[in-house]
């Protein structure tokens, strides 16, 4: 793995380009090479938003280790996972726009997993509510971006898309079936959805 360190815009971090174990993985139309997918990275992290996120895991004791984010290939736009840090799947990403979301979402649940107590992945409460947070507090339910996917709903699409996007992501846990998955959304949605920390409001 060659590893790929930005300018000083993060210190401590380094963005890597890692080696897929994965065959047949498919592309994005007008996927960005893997060269502009870390120059997108290291760009993404100079995002207000992302900056803030980070100081804000500091300020709470949270590990930032050096190699947080990873330019990777793999089946869906990115994810976190403990002690492997951040993917950024660089198949997927066609626009820096994509890459500072994907950075903003996972870090809200990098955080998520520092700050919770008894943080279990494979409890599909746990899981549905970071992805409740995530969606919400991230922007990747901003209107612009609905439109963008299809969905013309105006009013009360924002709630939609975060129940929708969350359960689309609770239901691949191995651990959690598609009932349990929309069960458990319901069940953390008030509190979850209302959970805006360490964001003073949703963003």
């Amino acid at each position: 793995m060659a590893e790929e360190h930005h300018g000083g815009a993060a210190p401590g971090i380094s963005v890597e380009a890692e080696s897929s174990s994965e065959q047949h993985v498919s592309s994005s139309r007008g996927a960005m090479s893997r060269e502009d997918c870390v120059e997108g990275i290291r760009s993404a992290l100079k995002h207000p938003t992302v900056r803030f996120l980070r100081e804000q895991m500091e300020k709470a004791g949270c590990q930032v280790w050096p190699r947080l984010i990873q330019a990777a290939t793999c089946s869906a736009a990115g994810g976190y996972a403990r002690r492997e840090g951040i993917k950024v799947c660089c198949n997927h990403m066609t626009l820096q726009d994509e890459i500072n979301q994907v950075i903003i979402h996972e870090l809200i649940r990098a955080y998520d997993d520092c700050v919770t107590k008894n943080m279990d992945w494979r409890n599909c409460a746990h899981h549905a509510c970071s992805e409740i947070r995530a969606n919400h507090l991230s922007g990747d339910c901003h209107y612009k971006r609905e439109l963008l996917r299809g969905f013309m709903k105006i009013r009360g699409h924002e709630q939609d898309c975060v129940k929708r996007r969350a359960l689309m992501s609770v239901k691949n846990n191995p651990y959690c079936s598609e009932a349990a998955s929309k069960d458990a959304i319901e069940a953390v949605w008030n509190i979850c959805y209302n959970d805006t920390r360490p964001f003073d409001r949703a963003p």
